[in-house]
């Protein structure tokens, strides 16, 4: 008298058994590429923005360089906020 008597399962069930349900897959997006083109443009002129701002930093006026600076990282932050809206 065994208790596991009962248990034996073949291949095909146990798949069925094993599968993971509908509900925990991810929604495909409608567009995944929506935003795609804005957000390589933005970063582009976050680094271009950088570079130069950095350049004026150290070979320049040190206030100005900040201000480039950071208004690049602004353009980083738009790009950020596409990047989740997705």
């Amino acid at each position: 008298m065994d208790n596991y008597e009962d248990t034996n399962i073949d291949n095909q069930e146990q798949e069925v058994l094993v599968k993971r349900p509908d509900h925990r897959t991810h929604r495909k997006e409608k567009d995944p590429n929506r935003y795609f083109v804005l957000r390589n443009w933005l970063n582009t002129f976050f680094i271009l923005g950088a570079i130069v701002g950095m350049c004026v930093y150290f070979f320049g006026n040190r206030d100005v360089g900040t201000y480039i600076v950071m208004g690049s990282m602004v353009l980083k932050f738009v790009e950020c906020i596409f990047r989740v809206m997705k």
